[in-house]
């Protein structure tokens, strides 16, 4: 059944409204430091009205009267372009013991079995709060756990999709509902997949064209929700099916997102099976191109990057979860030469810290070639924010100037991490040295949605996790 998002009692200890459902009428910021076009600008008032920045001026020395100060580094609200919510759950819990990715995977499930539209909300608003908290105002919810355990669909059949669109409302960022087609337990012919096991027939809607139904009655809450379309992955969708999703996005010039090459036991399978990689199957079915985002895209053939940068296909990289589930370190820095935009997602939620992920693909890179300097820090920010906010269909957002998106976030400078280097050092102490930890302030809409390192709307977030989390773990 549908969720009715939770509404703080009446008084004057209540929480404030979410940020971006009512944008703000009209406000103005100081920033100490702007991140301003891969030049740090000392000096900065942004002003907003509707929910967007209406005008920026540099080199203003001091707080003029009546704008906010932010002290610190400012940069454009980072998006988190590949989120699980529900992963989040699994953090401390999957790193006892060995294993690969398809144990996780099992582990994975048995969470998944046990949230309903109720649990879902409680849990998801926690998450997207934490998101705030780390600086992030648009997330890209790759979103398949759909029905009932067993399949049976929920009287709105959209009410967990719809209870993450809620909760992201409630925690004060945007989000990107990909809505995501599941429907084969992996490769079996180049006809059909082997039948979903039982854990995931609450993924499934038994065909392109039933999915495509039911996504299409997905109805956003608000102006801070977008729908968008997924492909779990080749192992998930027959190829058969996969120009149905496709072009259900196209038609609705609506982001695609897709899983790709994650594991090599996907790749073998698909030769085996098609005779030709994932990507290249993408590709023949119509699926790659500027709209589209491959995730991970980790074990990929010279051909296959080939593809996807001549297709101009983006690619979303997770660098914490590829690590934590050992998948492998992704050819980055060949895809970025090939024409592929990168953006970044914290994925499992291992960890909620965008600034981490930028940092681990560099770092990564460095490992994987013993070399450094692969992306400064001004590209590794652009990766965080203007890439991933157009990757998740945001694109009027990933910019400090007039017509954006209000939506920034401040980095302390100041900090036991951040503390020494000089301003102008700003965007290399923020990539190289700063923590989701080191976040001062959040603004979506021109409105605070963490101020002083405080959710506005959901003060206690480590309570909302544990709670949650606890609570669906005693069902």
């Amino acid at each position: 059944m549908p969720v009715t998002p939770r509404s703080p009692a009446p008084g004057p200890s209540a929480p404030e409204p979410p940020a971006i459902c009512s944008p703000s009428p009209g406000s103005a910021y100081w920033a100490e430091y702007a991140w301003i076009g891969g030049t740090v600008e000392p000096g900065t008032v942004i002003e907003t009205a509707g929910g967007r920045i209406t005008a920026v001026r540099t080199g203003v020395p001091a707080p003029p009267p009546g704008t906010e100060p932010l002290r610190g580094l400012t940069v454009p609200g980072l998006a988190n372009a590949h989120s699980h919510a529900f992963h989040r759950a699994l953090r401390g819990t999957v790193q006892i013991g060995s294993g690969t990715f398809w144990t996780w995977r099992q582990v994975m499930y048995s969470v998944a079995d046990r949230l309903t539209p109720e649990s879902y909300f409680a849990l998801a608003r926690a998450v997207y709060a934490e998101m705030a908290l780390a600086g992030i105002t648009a997330v890209g919810e790759f979103h398949y756990l759909h029905h009932a355990p067993g399949g049976t669909p929920y009287e709105d059949p959209n009410a967990m999709g719809h209870a993450l669109m809620a909760a992201a409302g409630e925690a004060g960022v945007r989000i990107t509902l990909l809505d995501t087609c599941y429907l084969a337990s992996g490769l079996l012919s180049a006809r059909r997949g082997g039948a979903p096991d039982r854990h995931q027939l609450r993924f499934g809607d038994g065909s392109a064209a039933a999915w495509a139904e039911r996504a299409a009655a997905l109805r956003p809450p608000g102006d801070h929700a977008r729908v968008g379309a997924a492909i779990h992955s080749v192992r998930a969708v027959p190829a058969a099916e996969l120009g149905a999703v496709a072009d259900w996005a196209r038609e609705r010039d609506a982001p695609l997102h897709v899983h790709l090459s994650e594991q090599p036991a996907e790749n073998d399978a698909c030769l085996a099976v098609h005779g030709r990689t994932p990507t290249r199957l993408l590709a023949d079915h119509g699926v790659l191109g500027p709209r589209t985002t491959a995730v991970h895209a980790t074990h990929l053939t010279d051909a296959d990057i080939a593809l996807l940068g001549d297709s101009g296909t983006r690619v979303c990289m997770c660098p914490t979860t590829e690590r934590d589930l050992a998948d492998g370190i992704g050819p980055a820095a060949a895809l970025m030469r090939a024409g592929s935009p990168l953006c970044l997602g914290s994925d499992s939620h291992a960890v909620i810290d965008l600034l981490e992920e930028a940092r681990a693909m560099e770092l990564d890179e460095r490992l994987r070639t013993r070399a450094r300097g692969h992306w400064t820090a001004s590209q590794l920010l652009r990766s965080a924010t203007e890439f991933g906010q157009a990757a998740i269909g945001w694109p009027e957002a990933g910019r400090l100037e007039a017509g954006r998106l209000a939506d920034f976030a401040t980095v302390a400078l100041d900090t036991v991490r951040t503390a020494g280097p000089p301003p102008r050092l700003g965007a290399e102490t923020a990539v190289f040295a700063a923590t989701a930890a080191d976040v001062r302030h959040t603004v979506v809409g021109g409105r605070h949605v963490v101020r002083d390192g405080v959710h506005r709307s959901v003060p206690d977030v480590p309570a909302a996790l544990a709670e949650a989390i606890q609570q669906g773990a005693a069902r």
